[in-house]
């Protein structure tokens, strides 16, 4: 059984599959979010008044969107202290995900990173301190109301493991020739994923809850979806492309069969029923926002043809499954996989009028 711990994490270093390179997507999310970011940064900065204000994102990932959300901060802080004749305060942000994540390529890029913040802002802004924190954030990372700020983008749908009860190679596979929710999954399968979902999700806040001060934020940003039992999800595509290399006798059976993503896009109504169970915050704000799968290529304006971005999406999706996916069905598969990916997503996300459904949801710990 794959060790979840070990191989959940995108696609390291700097090469033509990296993460680093093919992270348009989340980049475009996290413009589209900005707003919510800022209103929810002034807030706390004029309830809080810190010196230092204590911020951790996770599921951070690496590149250059690991250091994005720092540098948003910074400046929504810094021009709010200004506004308000206040010396500015300092941050000192946490940078969280998996283990196996590539923590290297972010130590790399930190001189640089404050070389540029202090030849661009100078001292009119606070001083910045950045570490890491390696561990699952669906359990405790920090010391009791140590932060007042927590941040996650597109790291909420990767659940701590696949349910049990898809995992058992006695008898028939419970979501045979699927490697996540897809239409052909029977609702034992729907009902698995919903309840871990359920009980990770609960976990994240309590802890959270935890860590941060009263009155404290999060704003958080996570793939969803209309029904939980119809999602259309990008890994359906993979799936599918999975079954013709079964059927071609370029992968066991078996290996299929025994393998399921540890990955649940909740609906709306799932988020916030949780929340509302857990009791630890106020619910602000609650978005959703719908991308068509190569909307966030278009808005770039890089002018690539249908076939630019067909092979786009595949890269981008390579750089984030390959880990996984090549610790299943192993390395030398993963070529020919994303080629057929390549091939097809297009014709199937107009075929199917597919969607990423977007959950922007931003938190106030009470008390």
């Amino acid at each position: 059984m794959v060790e979840i711990e070990k191989v959940l994490h995108m696609n390291g270093g700097d090469g033509n599959t990296s993460y680093a390179i093919n992270s348009l997507h989340p980049r475009t999310v996290a413009s589209m979010v900005k707003p919510i970011l800022e209103e929810c940064i002034e807030r706390l900065y004029i309830t809080l008044l810190p010196e230092c204000l204590k911020m951790a994102d996770l599921g951070c990932s690496t590149g250059s969107n690991t250091l994005l959300v720092v540098s948003d901060v910074l400046e929504i802080i810094g021009t709010k202290s200004k506004m308000l004749n206040l010396p500015p305060p300092s941050l000192q942000a946490f940078l969280n995900d998996l283990p196996g994540n590539d923590f290297n390529t972010i130590f790399r890029s930190l001189p640089s990173f404050y070389t540029k913040l202090e030849n661009e802002k100078g001292s009119s802004f606070g001083h910045c301190f950045i570490t890491t924190v390696a561990g699952s954030f669906y359990g405790r990372l920090f010391p009791s109301n140590s932060l007042h700020f927590v941040h996650s983008s597109y790291a909420l749908m990767w659940i701590s493991m696949v349910p049990k009860q898809l995992v058992c190679e006695t008898q028939e596979a419970l979501n045979k020739g699927n490697i996540c929710i897809a239409k052909t999954s029977p609702p034992a399968v729907f009902d698995a994923y919903l309840k871990h979902f359920e009980k990770d999700f609960t976990m994240f806040l309590k802890c959270r809850a935890e860590e941060l001060v009263p009155g404290g934020r999060m704003v958080l940003t996570t793939m969803g979806s209309i029904k939980s039992d119809d999602p259309l999800s990008i890994w359906e595509v993979v799936g599918l492309k999975l079954n013709d290399m079964v059927l071609e006798g370029l992968i066991e059976s078996e290996k299929l069969d025994n393998f399921n993503l540890p990955y649940y896009a909740p609906t709306s109504e799932e988020v916030k029923k949780v929340i509302e169970v857990e009791g630890s915050f106020t619910l602000h704000k609650f978005e959703v926002f719908k991308m068509d799968w190569d909307s966030y290529i278009k808005k770039a304006n890089i002018g690539l043809d249908r076939q630019g971005r067909a092979a786009m999406i595949a890269t981008d999706i390579r750089a984030v499954g390959e880990p996984i996916l090549s610790s299943q069905f192993g390395e030398e598969a993963m070529d020919d996989l994303f080629q057929r990916f390549k091939a097809v997503v297009l014709d199937h996300m107009e075929a199917e009028k597919c969607e990423y459904i977007n959950l922007v949801i931003s938190l106030t710990k009470k008390g």
